[in-house]
């Protein structure tokens, strides 16, 4: 069976305080800013098996993490949850990625009875297994720092991550790619994508010869009234 996808990343850089605040007038409920032990700060939309982070770092200083320093504003990165963070490293070393060691990433978070520190093993490529996307695994040691109820409910009626469709001048290459990092199957679909559904989300590549590299084109999230609309940022 396939892995979990974990999280979507939209990349804020140093305009988080100014820009998030359009996504709560757009209904969401944003967790408080938190601040990585790596130097990046972020909010989260949590939904009912995945979330999508708000990423970035302090207005006014340079970004510490040299991974996100380039990226620009908007969708950025698909994020997997591996069940086991050292067994993917060396799966995917065995696979002829290029990946690094398993980072820990720690950051403080609210709690109803104080402050806790959420905790993540991570593993991020040296180099990207497909150029133009940034893709990284995070495997959760705190699950309940996350997926806490007082954060999970949304005016706008927001529930979970349906899916995201990827654009790629191959898009074959490209699904045939996120198969094997997902451990997952690709569909061919009569509209000429390629689909894997993986047991939270359904990923899909649409071919698109007029890109040089493949870009996180739409997420869609699905909500209370059983109505599936578009995430639209406000960037």
């Amino acid at each position: 069976m396939s892995i979990d996808f974990d999280h979507l990343v939209l990349m804020m850089r140093d305009q988080l305080n100014d820009r998030a605040p359009r996504l709560q007038k757009d209904g969401f409920h944003l967790t408080e800013v938190s601040v990585h032990n790596l130097g990046s700060i972020n909010q989260l939309i949590t939904l009912e098996s995945s979330y999508i982070e708000l990423l970035g770092w302090p207005a006014g200083q340079p970004p510490a993490r040299k991974e996100i320093a380039e990226q620009a504003l908007g969708l950025d990165a698909l994020v997997f949850r591996p069940r086991n963070a050292g067994d993917t490293y060396e799966q995917l070393l065995r696979a002829g990625f290029e990946v690094n060691p398993v980072q820990r990433l720690e950051r403080l978070v609210p709690t109803p009875t104080g402050t806790g520190m959420a905790r993540f093993d991570t593993v991020r490529f040296a180099r990207q297994p497909i150029p133009g996307l940034r893709i990284y695994y995070c495997q959760h040691l705190t699950p309940e720092y996350i997926w806490d109820e007082s954060v999970m409910h949304h005016e706008n009626g927001a529930q979970s991550l349906h899916d995201i469709t990827v654009k790629a001048p191959d898009a074959r290459s490209v699904a045939s790619t996120l198969a094997v990092l997902t451990e997952g199957r690709v569909q061919a679909a009569a509209d000429g994508s390629h689909v894997l559904d993986l047991p939270n989300l359904r990923l899909r590549v649409l071919p698109d010869p007029s890109l040089s590299a493949p870009v996180i084109w739409q997420a869609v999230l699905g909500y209370r009234d059983g109505t599936l609309r578009p995430f639209a940022p406000p960037l």
